[in-house]
């Protein structure tokens, strides 16, 4: 198979044909936030509801067999995309912040107490903060950071220092949302490993852009969504190893959790089950796996030198601004995410004036409130790139600019 063509990717997408704010033509620089989604997605989960719908596991007649056939093939698809051992591996669950809560409130609770030490970084999302700050609050244990340099990167000498504290949970993103900082998570967990560590991966980012491997990272945890990876949103994944998993007790109680019943008890279902109580995503799974199969078509090594070019390209148009400061590191050590303050002028005013010239970026601190303070920022704009984008639309983003500026003297 020869090399993708990028440009004639774009007419998977219908969205990116639609015309906005004044009349102009979509140029979508928010992917970071969610991602669009390409035909085969939609077909699939339409096909599904005009032609299968049922609920799954119970049911004997055509329709839940049908239902259930694919609900399972789906995380089978989404299992193999990230290498993972077995599709027992993989839990569904809404979104990666689920994902996350899900540790928190069941391998966390059941194996911390007070006084032990959780190793996070200054980097990460809220939804990799808050679950372990309420754990901290109702615990007692203790959280430690990993400090940023002013480049972006995480200080690597510093998380050498902090595992001789011998933390007993690491949590970090793979890849920023804001600075769009690719960490070396392979030595991260190699490190953490030596110090006697658990390892939780924050892989919202990285999952649907990078080439990421389960088994050669030797992860313990990876959380991630599908909504970022070209699917539908409302369903996310957990990977873990079996081992914690089995040990885990069960996040939520109801139908499809249990083994057995009674007045006075109940036996948990077996993994992945005991962590997927109730109805589940059904549809929502088998647009995962379609996005997924798409991924896999294209190619993520090539999904992901697309996007080095793309913000290698970025970073060179953006640094011709006056007055424009970016956030993080240099191309090669970086995804697709650009965020940049304007001098002057704020974020919220750039983002409404580049709608209307039909650019759709984020503004805001992007739930990384910590992050944006090291900085001294409160807030940023930020452009993010994924494989419908195209070097052109980095130009209309810097015209754009241009008449931000205008239009505020």
């Amino acid at each position: 198979m020869g090399a993708p063509d990028f440009a004639a990717l774009r007419a998977d997408f219908p969205i990116l044909s639609r015309r906005v704010g004044e009349g102009k033509p979509l140029i979508y620089l928010d992917s970071t936030a969610t991602a669009q989604k390409p035909v085969s997605v939609l077909a699939a989960m339409d096909e599904f509801y005009r032609q299968h719908h049922a609920n799954i596991h119970r049911g004997i007649h055509t329709l839940a067999e049908e239902a259930t056939a694919r609900y399972e093939a789906g995380r089978e698809r989404v299992a193999r995309f990230i290498h993972a051992p077995a599709a027992a591996n993989l839990i569904f669950t809404r979104n990666t912040t689920e994902a996350i809560n899900l540790v928190a409130y069941t391998w966390a609770r059941a194996h911390l107490k007070a006084g032990d030490r959780l190793l996070l970084t200054e980097m990460e999302h809220h939804s990799n903060l808050v679950p372990w700050q309420i754990l901290a609050a109702e615990r007692g244990v203790t959280l430690d950071f990993v400090p940023v340099t002013p480049e972006g990167l995480l200080d690597l000498e510093a998380y050498r220092a902090l595992l001789t504290r011998e933390p007993k949970l690491v949590a970090f993103t793979h890849m920023s949302n804001v600075l769009g900082t690719i960490n070396p998570a392979a030595e991260m967990i190699r490190l953490a490993h030596e110090a006697g560590a658990i390892v939780l991966l924050d892989g919202a980012q990285s999952v649907p852009h990078l080439p990421v491997d389960v088994q050669a990272l030797d992860v313990d945890f990876l959380a991630f969504s599908a909504h970022k990876m070209l699917g539908p949103s409302g369903i996310g994944a957990l990977y873990g190893k079996m081992t914690l998993l089995q040990a885990m007790p069960p996040f939520l109680g109801g139908g499809d959790m249990i083994r057995r019943v009674s007045l006075q008890g109940f036996q948990a279902n077996t993994v992945p089950y005991k962590f997927e109580a109730g109805t589940p995503a059904i549809a929502e799974a088998i647009g995962f796996a379609a996005a997924v199969e798409y991924l896999e078509r294209v190619g993520m090594e090539a999904i992901a030198a697309h996007e080095q070019r793309l913000v290698a390209y970025a970073l060179e148009r953006l640094g011709e601004i006056p007055g424009l400061r970016v956030l993080g590191p240099s191309a090669s050590m970086r995804g697709g995410v650009v965020a940049f303050a304007l001098e002057g002028i704020h974020p919220h005013d750039v983002a409404q004036i580049l709608d209307r010239e039909g650019i759709a970026v984020r503004a805001g601190h992007h739930c990384a409130q910590p992050l944006h303070e090291k900085f001294g920022l409160s807030a940023t704009t930020r452009a993010s790139f994924y494989l419908y984008n195209q070097e052109w639309e980095i130009d209309k983003l810097v015209e754009g600019i241009d008449t931000v500026k205008k239009v505020f003297g």
